[in-house]
């Protein structure tokens, strides 16, 4: 019998039980009717693969680059607040779980820790998170700190020019935590005027390549080339934010031809098997990102706990590439993916057979 989760859907109801309610919904819950969040496992569940048989796959090489740094397989630990609502230890164990499985974390600046305290701790790169401020002076001023402290990348966070309505935290009066950085980057106005400019701005102000996080649109992907980012992530931030909005994997194409290889292209939201993350690879992307499996990780079992929903993804993964008959990163493309029954060209549509297609 196996000893502990083998999935990372079972790792979710033991960290509900380790979780206060406020907390498991404040990680769980999305916005308004959660129409989104639901949408999001709908379709990743409707992306069908179309395997080969007859590969070489004694090898399966999974090891890829993120800006340049060299990752073990493409899955990195999105930026998330207060990891400390999880386990004590928070970030520290975060960051030291995203080094032994040889991959990038991104710190949330609404961290449990100072980010000198999570790079001491750490041993592989990590990014920095935050947002445009009103004040440009800190704007810059933390990117500035971020490069001193050893981060390697300033991710900018875009969808959060308006509150969003989170109904299980207003039912349960949800409070933010009182953590060393959530105080001092809540002090700080993130302004809803900032355009274009504001990016070319920074980027003109800062040696550390910009990742823009929040991009739903080909059109904006096509921007951020234009205007300074070295990558972009394809975001609904966790469906935490606007509801009713397509799937990450749903825009996702269209943001990987927008930019036609000017920038590389990451994506969040839904992550929980191998298969999700060769089925975004497929598609165009150069790694997904996870957030809530590894709050789910950190509560089960600490340090442990997301290193172990780190690696059943991984093998997860090694075990759909070699199914697939695909060996490598480079060999999965569009043509092993199919949304529609291929039934519906196969057979007259006066049968009738009740097949849908997203």
């Amino acid at each position: 019998m196996a000893d502990g989760p083998i999935n990372i859907y079972e790792y979710e109801p033991l960290a509900r039980e380790r979780l206060s309610k406020t907390q498991y919904d404040f990680i769980a819950g999305g916005a308004t009717d959660e129409i989104t969040l639901k949408r999001t496992r709908q379709v990743l569940d409707s992306i069908m693969l179309r395997p080969r048989m007859m590969a070489d796959v004694s090898r399966i090489e999974m090891a890829t680059t993120v800006l340049g740094h060299e990752v073990s397989f493409p899955v990195m630990l999105a930026p998330s607040g207060a990891h400390g609502r999880a386990h004590p230890d928070g970030e520290l164990a975060t960051v030291r779980a995203a080094g032994s499985a040889g991959t990038v974390m991104v710190l949330s600046s609404a961290s449990t820790y100072t980010m000198e305290e999570i790079t001491q701790a750490a041993t592989g790169p990590i990014w920095f998170q935050q947002y445009f401020y009103e004040d440009r002076g800190m704007t810059v001023e933390m990117a500035h700190r971020a490069e001193e402290a050893g981060y390697t990348a300033i991710c900018l966070t875009l969808d959060i020019k308006g509150t969003s309505k989170r109904e299980r935290n207003i039912r349960n009066s949800y409070v933010t935590p009182q953590t060393a950085n959530y105080q001092w980057a809540n002090n700080l106005v993130r302004d809803r005027s900032a355009t274009w400019d504001y990016l070319e701005w920074l980027a003109s102000q800062t040696s550390l390549p910009l990742v823009l996080k929040g991009i739903m649109t080909g059109e904006e992907g096509k921007l951020c080339a234009e205007y300074g980012a070295k990558a972009v992530i394809v975001s609904n931030h966790g469906a935490r934010q606007l509801d009713t909005t397509f799937a990450t994997i749903e825009v996702l194409p269209e943001v990987v031809d927008a930019v036609d290889g000017g920038i590389e292209v990451y994506m969040d939201g839904g992550i929980r098997r191998g298969s999700d993350i060769v089925k975004a690879l497929a598609l165009g992307a150069k790694a997904v990102l996870i957030g809530r499996p590894l709050f789910w990780g950190l509560a089960v079992d600490g340090e442990a706990g997301v290193r172990a929903v780190l690696n059943i993804l991984r093998d997860e993964m090694e075990m759909t590439m070699a199914l697939c008959g695909r060996p490598t990163l480079d060999s999965l493309d569009r043509s092993m993916l199919g949304i529609t029954s291929p039934l519906l060209s196969a057979l007259p549509q006066s049968q009738g057979l009740g097949l849908l297609s997203l």
